[in-house]
């Protein structure tokens, strides 16, 4: 494992190796590298903290911030919470997939969405809301109906 990729991961274990309740930041760091937490890169942080790979599942499974897949160019963030809820956000869900493809947790196959439902975006005044993160950083959209989710769906697709 000599990549740089790999190099920059072992720069942070050593740094955070000996601090307690060092392996959620080390997660952190390694998806911040490789994207999300391939088998390989688990193995390895295993083979070089000495926290199990069993450990490490649990914890990567546990937090939804953490991803054992690639995700897509751009990651859409669906708020399901209950102002989102009542306020649509299946039917925003649905037309996604219409769209797209794919459903909850699904990437599509030219890579450049994945979906993902989230619990809460606390932007409940902007309900139904969905948060896109891309190349270009994160942008919210609010008040979303049929119309404009395939709108701003589109124009990503025409963008590229």
């Amino acid at each position: 494992m000599n990549s740089p990729e790999f190099e920059k991961l072992d720069q942070i274990i050593d740094e955070y190796l000996e601090v307690q309740g060092n392996l959620i930041i080390i997660l952190q760091k390694a998806q911040e590298i490789f994207g999300y937490l391939p088998r390989d890169v688990i193995r390895h942080i295993s083979r070089r903290t000495g926290h199990t790979q069993a450990k490490i599942y649990g914890v990567a499974t546990f937090y939804t911030q953490f991803r054992l897949q690639p995700i897509g160019e751009n990651l859409i963030m669906l708020c399901q919470g209950t102002a989102c809820h009542v306020s649509g956000s299946k039917e925003i869900e649905e037309t996604v997939t219409q769209v797209l493809g794919i459903k909850d947790g699904e990437t599509t196959e030219d890579k450049l969405f994945t979906l993902n439902n989230v619990a809460c975006l606390g932007c409940c005044s902007l309900a139904p809301v969905m948060m896109i993160s891309g190349p270009d950083g994160e942008e919210t959209y609010g008040n979303l109906t049929k119309e404009t989710t395939k709108e701003i769906l589109k124009g990503i697709m025409a963008a590229r």
